[in-house]
């Protein structure tokens, strides 16, 4: 009788037959980068897809394989590929020079329009990613505070200087650090009072982006808005993946306002973004007119390819309404997944156009309950999707763009569908 790994087995043998010219650019790679990569999230066992060319919500790979992208560059790709209205603007750019030496003509726009979108952002600051804001941020808070410790969550994805999957790994910037467990009420208020002296923030994702979907309870995210500020710690909501769940990100849907915020991934329009902002006194400190204010560099902090990019999409791409009816879209093709995957041991967890498949039945609340997901499940599952003609991450997870219509969440759904009634028997019944 097959098993699941044998099905694994095989499932990986067809992947590496149908896909000669990737297994050679990844061979051709490992001679000038350590396994033949830059971004580790990329790689998977045999080798990963090398891909050609992308356009709308397909890419299609080196051997001319096309896949319906369900992936979204892991959050930033939210406009999908090659946007015609970002082009223009990108091509407008390059003809008016691209490093211009001083400031430009539309980072003011730029950052108006950024903390207009977002409460809690008096002023904000650009940098060129979500590890770069995260990072300033907790230095904002070491600054103001006087303290060094940040209590952070099991599972959490702040960067890749800031990882604390497993509760933390040996890259991780050398600041002291408490580890809470996500959406832990009676624990983090414990941790907040055995630490309060010495804390100096809580950051926080309002949803275990990279830790599988996990989204944050109101109470849970209520509590560190309500606590961290009696023992003088800042509250810094890392929404660089979950700003794309409301118009005014998951803190304005909450009604949450924390005292700093960090943003990143497809506010960019696609080009290499971050930011950090939040309460005017605390961004103060970055102000080069005060003799005391402490320096914040980048060369391209503001260049003009993001500027550009990143206000156009901003304020004619990523509306509201587009922002609502992606969001809807993807609550909707959530409960359709859950309701094929009802009785095996399969579940779709996230907010709106964010989702993360699990091969457990245990409810998911936190990082202890993702990892007892089957791992070859969940392989097994990301070959048969590729095979239909579906990219999502190896991990399971995906982000839609929105170029995704109900063509390809009709897909999705039959794609997944298939699966389950072909490989049940490999999948724990509930």
């Amino acid at each position: 009788m097959s098993t699941l790994h044998d099905a694994v087995a095989d499932a990986r043998r067809r992947y590496v037959a149908a896909n000669p010219r990737s297994l050679q650019r990844w061979e051709d790679a490992c001679r000038a980068m350590p396994g033949g990569n830059t971004r580790t999230v990329l790689f998977h066992d045999p080798f990963p897809l090398g891909i050609a060319a992308g356009e709308g919500c397909r890419i299609t790979d080196a051997d001319g394989h096309t896949y319906i992208d369900l992936l979204g560059e892991y959050t930033a790709g939210l406009l999908g590929h090659s946007d015609p209205v970002i082009l223009e603007v990108l091509h407008d750019a390059l003809d008016g020079g691209i490093n211009l030496s001083g400031h430009t003509m539309v980072e003011a726009q730029f950052a108006t329009a950024v903390c207009d979108r977002f409460g809690s952002m008096d002023l904000v600051r650009f940098t060129n990613s979500g590890t770069e804001a995260n990072l300033l941020a907790i230095a904002t808070a070491t600054i103001a505070t006087g303290r060094r410790t940040v209590l952070v969550f099991d599972g959490a994805y702040h960067g890749g200087l800031l990882v604390f999957s497993g509760g933390g790994k040996p890259v991780n910037a050398p600041h002291p650090y408490v580890v809470g467990t996500y959406n832990d009420l009676e624990g983090t208020a414990r941790l907040l009072a055995d630490q309060g002296d010495d804390l100096a923030a809580v950051l926080v994702e309002p949803m275990l982006g990279a830790g599988g979907c996990v989204p944050g309870d109101p109470a849970f995210l209520e509590l560190l808005a309500d606590q961290a500020p009696g023992h003088g710690a800042l509250l810094i909501f890392d929404e660089v993946m979950t700003s794309r769940l409301h118009p005014g990100g998951r803190q304005g849907a909450l009604g949450i306002t924390p005292d700093l915020t960090t943003l990143g991934k497809y506010m960019g329009g696609g080009m290499s973004f971050g930011a950090f902002g939040g309460r005017r006194d605390l961004m103060a400190l970055f102000d080069p007119r005060n003799p005391r204010g402490q320096p914040h560099a980048g060369t391209f902090n503001n260049n003009i390819l993001t500027m550009r990019a990143g206000l156009t999409a901003l304020t004619e791409r990523l509306t509201p309404h587009a922002l609502v009816e992606l969001n809807d879209r993807g609550d909707a093709l959530r409960e359709r997944l859950n309701s094929v995957c009802a009785d095996v041991a399969m579940q779709f967890t996230g907010i709106g156009s964010l989702l993360s498949v699990h091969f457990t039945d245990r409810p998911i609340r936190c990082a202890a309950d993702v990892a007892t997901g089957d791992d070859a499940a969940r392989e097994l599952f990301f070959f048969d999707m590729l095979e239909r003609g579906i990219h999502l991450a190896s991990r399971g997870f995906i982000a839609l763009s929105l170029p995704v219509g109900d063509a390809e969440t009709h897909a999705f759904v039959a794609a997944v569908q298939d699966f389950v009634a072909q490989r049940g028997a490999f999948l724990r019944q509930r």
